[in-house]
């Protein structure tokens, strides 16, 4: 060979070896043996959570979303108006955007006044910025009274208009009503109605579908045909017909939670299939039986020991069923079929764009339509995160 330096040694001779040249860190082997001990003993809550934070968009979209239910518990100290609060005077009144500096002058956050004119020929409000009106925004302020969660009474906001003045940030609606505080009282309706709902098709798919998966037999049988049967009729029909037997002089809380039982009860079957299809598969294996032999009950073998084995699944599924529901209640209200006044729900905000000359001429009344948007889009993006995390070994 020509280069001699790369050519094999002869036979018996000793082998080449290297010496680093970098000093010795007796620390080194410590840590790298600290560090898989802490990864060895590491609980399974804790391995997931350090694969979760690894998937940044899941991360972050699940702060995001615990920043969106952390509003449902103070909907009416986030609102500017009350959700009922109607302004006659101002029916159908655009946006008004923020300003912060005014004639060069930095004043902090404020809204012009707005006069008011209609136009002959279309018969429309026509709203124009007083630019000499400047009108401060207050916050932490006094402003509409309200009964916290229906029992403290209250007028205590995170902002207010200025005193005698009118902030409407996302525009009011055909009563001059403020849709950016109806937007946000919204909020706890539609954002709720999913978490109760998908907590009783939860109990409803793995109760059902882990006894019939686990026991077999003439129970199995009649579960999947009444599955079959639900998931052969159309979804909007069935949820029109459920919905219409709701009475209607039942209270906007019953109303809810009828709405919440229908949606519940019609999104079991998936979860049930799936349930059972794994418990098949688990069933055999050798841990399963060596509960048995110990005495364990059905219940515990399938909560303790079958269901944790697929819970990847079950969290894909949750973060894909939520957002379901949500467009479920949004629909349902949509046709009117849903929820009624004076609740506010997305849905029903969503109500006042049904006609296409409403959203041609006012078309900040579809606003509601991006917190569900984004919702949605969290929830994906989170459950995604959760079903990689759930499985942290891999």
């Amino acid at each position: 060979m020509s280069n001699t330096q790369n050519a094999l040694p002869e036979p018996g001779a000793p082998m080449g070896h290297f010496v680093s040249d970098l000093p010795f860190d007796p620390n080194e082997g410590e840590a790298q043996n600290s560090a898989q001990a802490r990864f060895a003993q590491a609980s399974q809550r804790q391995l997931m959570w350090w694969q979760f934070r690894k998937h940044k968009v899941a991360y972050w979209c699940g702060v995001f979303l615990f920043l969106m239910y952390a509003t449902v518990f103070i909907s009416e100290f986030l609102a500017p108006y009350h959700q009922d609060t109607r302004n006659s005077d101002v029916i159908y009144s655009p946006p008004q955007p923020v300003h912060l500096f005014h004639e060069g002058a930095f004043i902090g956050p404020f809204v012009y006044g707005r006069d008011q004119t209609l136009d002959m020929e279309t018969l429309r409000r026509v709203y124009t910025d007083d630019l000499t009106d400047v009108q401060p925004l207050r916050f932490f302020c006094q402003g509409d009274s309200y009964d916290f969660w229906g029992v403290i009474p209250g007028n205590f906001h995170l902002m207010c208009p200025a005193k005698g003045g009118e902030a409407f940030l996302l525009g009011t609606d055909r009563l001059g009503r403020d849709v950016l505080s109806r937007t946000i009282y919204g909020a706890r309706i539609s954002l709720t109605i999913g978490i109760l709902g998908v907590t009783l098709s939860f109990v409803l798919g793995i109760v059902i579908g882990g006894l019939a998966g686990y026991h077999g037999g003439w129970f199995d049988a009649v579960t999947q045909r009444v599955i079959e049967v639900l998931q052969s009729i159309p979804s909007i029909p069935l949820w029109m017909a459920l919905a219409a037997i709701i009475p209607v002089t039942w209270s906007p809380i019953l109303v809810y939670i009828g709405i919440t039982v229908i949606l519940g009860m019609l999104d079991w079957t998936g979860l049930a299939r799936a349930v059972r299809s794994k418990l098949l598969s688990l069933r055999e294996e050798d841990y399963v039986l060596a509960a048995r032999l110990m005495g364990a009950k059905s219940g515990r073998i399938i909560g303790r020991h079958m269901v944790p084995g697929f819970m990847s699944h079950l969290i894909a599924t949750a973060t894909l069923t939520i957002p379901a529901m949500i467009l479920g209640e949004t629909a349902l209200s949509f046709l009117g079929i849903g929820l009624r006044a004076p609740i506010s729900s997305w849905g029903i905000l969503l109500t006042e764009a049904r006609s296409v000359n409403i959203i041609a001429l006012y078309p900040w009344l579809l606003f509601p339509v991006v917190p569900v948007i984004l919702v949605i889009l969290a929830f994906n993006f989170l459950g995604d995160g959760l079903r990689d995390a759930a499985d942290p070994y891999k």
